[in-house]
C-alpha cells in the first residue's frame, strides 16, 4: 500500500499531461501511487498516460465518458489505496519537493491536512499566485482557518495533501459541476482539527494561452455563471452552518471577484439574461450584510446594487458607461469636525456611498521637457473617476521624493480650479475626465551635492489639499502615450535621467554611466545601436538581453573600435513574448555587465514578423525592449 494517492483527471490537456506526469515521477518522495482518470478527452491524452503508465508502475489509467472533473476526481478517489490524498491538475506542473515536503509536515504535527505556496505558471514564466500570497507569506503548523482567516482564499484542491481518514470521515466528495473544487476545499478547511501551512511553494499553477481553453477563459459563458454561483452559495451556507465568523472575509472576496464576473457576464447576456441566473445572484446577496458592499470599489457597488434589485437594462447601461470612463459621479461632502465623502449615483442610498477611503490623486503628465537646462513638466490631476466640482479649488503641490530617503525637493504649489478635460487612452481612444491642472520647473541646481552623490531613484509626486481633504500619490504614465521621456542630462559627473518606471511611475533616477548610447535605430527588423564605452576594457563586449520578468539571457555579438561600440541586435529571433509583455534590458557584458545609458529621444516602434516591440528606456535610463 503506498503513502500517498495522487489522482490526476484530465480532458483534452494531452500537450501538457506528459510535463504533468513527468514532474509527479520526478518527485524526491518516491513511495505514492498516480492514477490518471481520462474524463473523455478527444485528444491524445489518453495515450500519453498510457505511455507513462507502461514506463512507471505507479501510474495507473482509468476511462471514463466525458462526465465532468467532480466525477473523475471521485472515481479517482475510489481507486485511492493510500494513507494519504492528493490531486493534481493534468495542465499544471509540481515542484520537486512538494509531496516530501507536504507529507512529511503531517507525519511530524498528525495535523489533518497540509497546504502550500503557489505560482502561477505562463509558459516558462513564474509569478506568486495572488490568492495565496498573503495566506502562505509564513509558515504556521496546527492551525485553523478560523484562527487563520486569509486561508478562504485558499479554495483550491491541488496544493494540499489530505490524510485519508480525515477525508472519508468528513465525507467528501465533488459536485457533478464546475468551479467543484471550492465548496470541497473550505469544507475541508473548516472541518479539520488542525492545518499546517508550509510558505514554501508546492504547486505551478498553469495559465493557459489557448483561446477558451480554461474554466477561466469561458467564465462569461452562462453554464460556467451558473456553476459559479452554485459554489458561492454552497460554500456560504457551509460558512453560516458551521463558521459564522468566517462569512465577513469570504463575502469580501466573493463580492469583488465572482460579482464583477456577474455583472460582466449579466451585462454581455441583456435581455438573454436567463431568470435563474439572476435568481442564483440574488439569493447569494440576499444573505450578505448591506454594508459589506462599502468594500467595494463605487462603480462596482452601484453595478451589484444594480444586479441585487434586478434592474438588469440600468446594470448594462452603468457597466458600458464605466468600461468606456464615463461614468462620473458627483462628490460630496459631510460632517463638520470629520468630514467624509460620498459619491452620489440614484442606485446607491446614503448609507452605501461614502468613498473617503477610496478618494486618491491620479496623476498624469501630457508635456515634460528639458528647456534651457530645467525640467518642465505640465500635467493633470483627478480624484478617481468622480465629478469633483464640489471640492472647488485646492491647492496642488508637486514634489520630488527620494525612495530610499524619503527626501523630497519641492517643484511647485498653486491654487487650481478642476476643468473637464479629454483623456487619452493607450487604444487610441479617450475618455473625458475631470481633473486639476499643473505645471512644475525642475532646476538640477537645486540637488544638494549629498542628494546627487546618493545615486538615489526620485519618484514624482502630486498632492491636493482642502480643508476636509488632504491625498498624495504618485505622477504615472504609459509608454503607448506622450509625452516622449526626455533624455539625460549631467550634473558634477552625475547623470539625471527622467524615466518611466515599468510599473509606471515617473521619476528621476540619478546614476554614473558605463556606456552611452548615441543613436539608436532600426533598420530592416533589426535594432542597431552604437555609443560609447567609458572604460573600453580588455576583449571584445557581447550584447546581453535579460528579460527582467524571470532573468532569461540572449547574447549577440558587439563590434569594438576605441571606445565606441556598435551592435545589431535582430529582433525576430529574440524569444517570444511571455504574458501580455515581456521586457528585456540590454546591457553590454565584458566579463562584468555595463548597463547603457541611452541619450538620443528616439522611440522607435516596429513590427517584425507579426511582433510589435518599442524601444524605450528603463527605470534608470537603460536601453529597453517592450513587447505587447
Amino acid at each position: 500500500m503506498p503513502v500517498l494517492s495522487v489522482i490526476v483527471p484530465f480532458h483534452n490537456v494531452g500537450k501538457y499531461l506528459g510535463p504533468c506526469l513527468d514532474s509527479l515521477t520526478a518527485q524526491r518522495f518516491r513511495d505514492f501511487e498516480v492514477i490518471c482518470v481520462d474524463d473523455g478527452s478527444r485528444d491524445d491524452g489518453a495515450a500519453v498516460a498510457a505511455a507513462r503508465a507502461a514506463a512507471d508502475g505507479r501510474i495507473r489509467l482509468i476511462r471514463q465518458a466525458n462526465l465532468g472533473v467532480g466525477r473523475a476526481r471521485n472515481a479517482g478517489v475510489r481507486q485511492a489505496s493510500g494513507r494519504y490524498l492528493a490531486f493534481v491538475d493534468g495542465d499544471d506542473l509540481v515542484p520537486r519537493a512538494a509531496f516530501q515536503r507536504l507529507v512529511a509536515s503531517l507525519e511530524s504535527t498528525g495535523s489533518d491536512l497540509a497546504c502550500g505556496n503557489v505560482m502561477r505558471l505562463y509558459r516558462n514564466l513564474l509569478i506568486p499566485s495572488w490568492a495565496h500570497k498573503e495566506a502562505f507569506a509564513e509558515p504556521v503548523t496546527r492551525t485553523h482557518i478560523t484562527r487563520h482567516p486569509l486561508l478562504i482564499r485558499d479554495r483550491m484542491l491541488w496544493n494540499k495533501v489530505y490524510r485519508r481518514s480525515f477525508w472519508d470521515a468528513l465525507g467528501l466528495s465533488f459536485p457533478d459541476r464546475m468551479y467543484e473544487d471550492q465548496p470541497v476545499a473550505i469544507a475541508a478547511h473548516v472541518g479539520a482539527g488542525a492545518v499546517d501551512v508550509l510558505h514554501k511553494v508546492v504547486y505551478h499553477w498553469r495559465q493557459r494561452d489557448e483561446p477558451g481553453a480554461s474554466i477561466t477563459q469561458r467564465r462569461l459563458e452562462p453554464d460556467n455563471l451558473r456553476d459559479r454561483l452554485l459554489s458561492v452559495l454552497e460554500t456560504a451556507a457551509l460558512l453560516d452552518a458551521r463558521a459564522r465568523g468566517l462569512r465577513p472575509e469570504f463575502d469580501r472576496d466573493t463580492l469583488e471577484i465572482d460579482m464583477a464576473v456577474a455583472v460582466e457576464a449579466i451585462a454581455g447576456l441583456g435581455a438573454t439574461a436567463g431568470d435563474d441566473l439572476v435568481d442564483l445572484v440574488v439569493r447569494y446577496l440576499d444573505s450578505v450584510r448591506p454594508d459589506a458592499l462599502t468594500s467595494l470599489p463605487f462603480a462596482l457597488r452601484v453595478l451589484v446594487r444594480l444586479l441585487h434589485q434586478r434592474r438588469l437594462e440600468e446594470v448594462a447601461h452603468v457597466f458600458a458607461q464605466a468600461r468606456d470612463g464615463l461614468l462620473h459621479p458627483p462628490l460630496s461632502p459631510a460632517g463638520l469636525l470629520r468630514k467624509r465623502w460620498y459619491g452620489r449615483h440614484p442606485a446607491l442610498p446614503g448609507s452605501l456611498s461614502e468613498v473617503s477611503e477610496e478618494l486618491s490623486p491620479t496623476g498624469r503628465l501630457v508635456e515634460l521637457e528639458w528647456r534651457g537646462g530645467v525640467l518642465n513638466g505640465v500635467g493633470r490631476v483627478s480624484v478617481g473617476r468622480f465629478d469633483v466640482s464640489a471640492l472647488g479649488r485646492v491647492r496642488v503641490s508637486v514634489w520630488l521624493e527620494e525612495r530610499r530617503t524619503g527626501d523630497r525637493v519641492p517643484l511647485s504649489e498653486e491654487s487650481a480650479s478642476p476643468a473637464w478635460e479629454s483623456a487619452e487612452l493607450p487604444d487610441g481612444g479617450c475618455a473625458p475626465e475631470h481633473a486639476y491642472p499643473f505645471r512644475f520647473a525642475f532646476d538640477p541646481a537645486a540637488m544638494t551635492s549629498a542628494q546627487l552623490a546618493r545615486l538615489g531613484h526620485w519618484d514624482l509626486w502630486v498632492g491636493l489639499r482642502r480643508p476636509g481633504l488632504r491625498v498624495e500619490g504618485k505622477v504615472r504614465g504609459d509608454r503607448r502615450l506622450p509625452p516622449v521621456t526626455p533624455p539625460p542630462r549631467r550634473r558634477a559627473g552625475v547623470w539625471l535621467v527622467p524615466a518611466l518606471a515599468v510599473k509606471g511611475a515617473w521619476g528621476l533616477r540619478l546614476r554614473r554611466a558605463g556606456a552611452l548610447v548615441r543613436q539608436c535605430q532600426v533598420d530592416g527588423g533589426d535594432l542597431v545601436f552604437s555609443g560609447e564605452l567609458t572604460d573600453p576594457g580588455d576583449g571584445e563586449p557581447v550584447i546581453r538581453l535579460v528579460r527582467r520578468s524571470d532573468g532569461e539571457e540572449m547574447y549577440f555579438p558587439a563590434t569594438l573600435a576605441g571606445r565606441e561600440f556598435h551592435a545589431r541586435v535582430p529582433l525576430a529571433g529574440i524569444d517570444e513574448s511571455v504574458g501580455e509583455e515581456s521586457w528585456w534590458e540590454v546591457v553590454i557584458d565584458q566579463g562584468r555587465a555595463i548597463r547603457t545609458l541611452v541619450r538620443t529621444q528616439d522611440r522607435p516602434p516596429v513590427r517584425v514578423e507579426g511582433r510589435s516591440f518599442l524601444v524605450d528606456r528603463s527605470d534608470d535610463g537603460c536601453l529597453l525592449l517592450l513587447e505587447r
